[in-house]
């Protein structure tokens, strides 16, 4: 029959190892990613180096087995796996800084205090909106803090304007840890 390797054992835990292996690889080359866009580059290398190696020895047992669906589907399940999985290590790492901007109509001076006392760097500038003078907040952020200035902004204006970004420092600053 045909499709006799769909009841083979065998075929079903190479395609496991394949999905698991998959799986693993793009997780890493996730992590890879946000090392290089972080300038780390010690860790760039290693994942580099693993992400590499376990791709060919995936690929390869792939690529040698072009006539078994369930390899080729484990293959493609990994990845597409392991870009989630990846994106959730990530978020649970909460590496770095981000950059909050917020734009406040009326409660500039409030929020940059209830921020500071807080721990965090904020620069505030006041600004020109569609409807008059604005307070615009820059406030930098660790990752894993971002919900907590989100609450003290919204506890002092709840229609305040915020923006998100990635952010790298390059000189000096204020950088509570």
């Amino acid at each position: 029959m045909a499709f006799d390797f769909f009841l083979s054992p065998e075929a079903w835990l190479g395609a496991l190892l394949i999905f698991l292996f998959r799986v693993l690889n793009n997780t890493l080359d996730t992590m890879r990613l946000l090392m290089v866009m972080r300038s780390k580059k010690l860790y760039s290398w290693i994942l580099g180096f693993l992400v590499s190696v376990i791709y060919v020895l995936v690929f390869a047992s792939v690529f040698s087995n072009l006539d078994n669906p369930l390899y080729v589907t484990a293959y493609a399940a990994g990845f597409a796996t392991g870009n989630v999985v990846g994106m959730w290590i990530e978020e649970q790492m909460a590496l770095g800084y981000l950059r909050l901007d917020v734009i406040s109509p009326g409660h500039g001076a409030e929020l940059a205090e209830k921020l500071r006392n807080d721990g965090f760097a904020v620069t505030e500038v006041a600004a020109r909106g569609k409807d008059g003078m604005v307070s615009l907040l820059t406030i930098a952020v660790l990752r894993k803090r971002v919900s907590l200035a989100e609450q003290i902004i919204r506890s002092v204006d709840e229609n305040a304007f915020i923006t998100v970004a990635e952010m790298r420092t390059v000189h000096h600053g204020f950088w509570r840890r």
